[in-house]
């Protein structure tokens, strides 16, 4: 499976992500929704936030030019929130899975889709 079909059918498929992007962890995209334009700063910010969760937790994170509020920051997973949307972010093995989430789609709905398909890609060795 190419890596947009990842994002298109294992993410904005589900209807449970608004947005979505997989960066390397060497950086660059990998595959992303249309209009869904992650700068270079973002890119990078996104990977630095599973080596430094505090400093995630402290800033927040800036997907698409919008500021997120970080609610929880660890090594393997990063959650964000913007008024009633928010962010999933969740790191494997190279890279990492970007995605954004709009009202009315709640965190309960949006995190476990992205979770899952990070457990995948990690179990294939990704």
């Amino acid at each position: 499976m190419s890596w947009q079909a990842y994002v298109d059918t294992n993410l904005l498929g589900t209807g449970k992500v608004s947005k979505a992007a997989i960066i390397g962890l060497a950086g660059g995209v990998w595959a992303s929704s249309p209009g869904f334009n992650l700068s270079a700063d973002e890119q990078k910010a996104a990977v630095a936030a599973f080596t430094d969760p505090a400093g995630a937790q402290a800033s927040g994170i800036r997907l698409g030019g919008q500021k997120f509020f970080t609610l929880q920051a660890n090594e393997r997973s990063l959650y964000g929130k913007k008024a009633a949307d928010g962010c999933v972010l969740v790191k494997t093995k190279q890279a990492v899975l970007v995605t954004e989430y709009t009202a009315p789609i709640q965190a309960a709905e949006a995190t476990p889709v992205v979770e899952s398909l990070a457990d995948y890609l990690i179990n294939v060795g990704y």
